[in-house]
């Protein structure tokens, strides 16, 4: 291949473009925000119950718990999209916002996953055990660090 080729061949975005540097986490956890909204208005609504049964009680303590959760990731997710200053001056902060989001949510996943064991629907507990690894694996993508970039 020729130089010029290969010169061409990738242009680089620079390094104080002030853009995020890992958006599908932004969007994951936009994701997990949502179905976490969703899940919420079911048990506020009484849709889904405490207990296996229709005479089982609403569940507005998980609906509560959902709904804060879902805040809390949502604010993370916006935190590392949005910033007024350069990527370079605000990136350590908005992460840290995120990853506080994120713990917030697995800690509320394990305690949820706590009372769903031991008195909720089928469709709670699979909820817990799909999205507590998918939580797991947002932080990990998140921890990640970017790949230096070379102007």
């Amino acid at each position: 291949m020729s130089a010029a080729a290969t010169a061409t061949a990738t242009p680089r975005r620079p390094a104080n473009s002030g853009r995020p540097a890992r958006p599908s986490v932004a969007l994951l956890m936009g994701f997990e925000a949502f179905t976490l909204a969703v899940f919420a208005t079911l048990h506020l609504s009484g849709a889904l119950r405490i207990g296996s049964s229709a005479s089982g009680r609403a569940s507005y303590g998980a609906g509560v718990a959902e709904a804060l959760i879902c805040v809390a990731l949502a604010g993370g997710a916006w935190a590392l999209v949005h910033s007024p200053a350069p990527a370079a001056a605000r990136a350590a902060a908005r992460r840290r916002v995120a990853r506080f989001a994120l713990g917030f949510a697995i800690t509320g996943f394990i305690v949820g996953l706590t009372f769903t064991v031991d008195s909720g629907d089928p469709i709670d507990l699979g909820y817990h055990l799909v999205m507590l690894p998918v939580l797991v694996a947002t932080t990990v993508l998140l921890a990640r660090r970017p790949a230096p970039q070379h102007m």
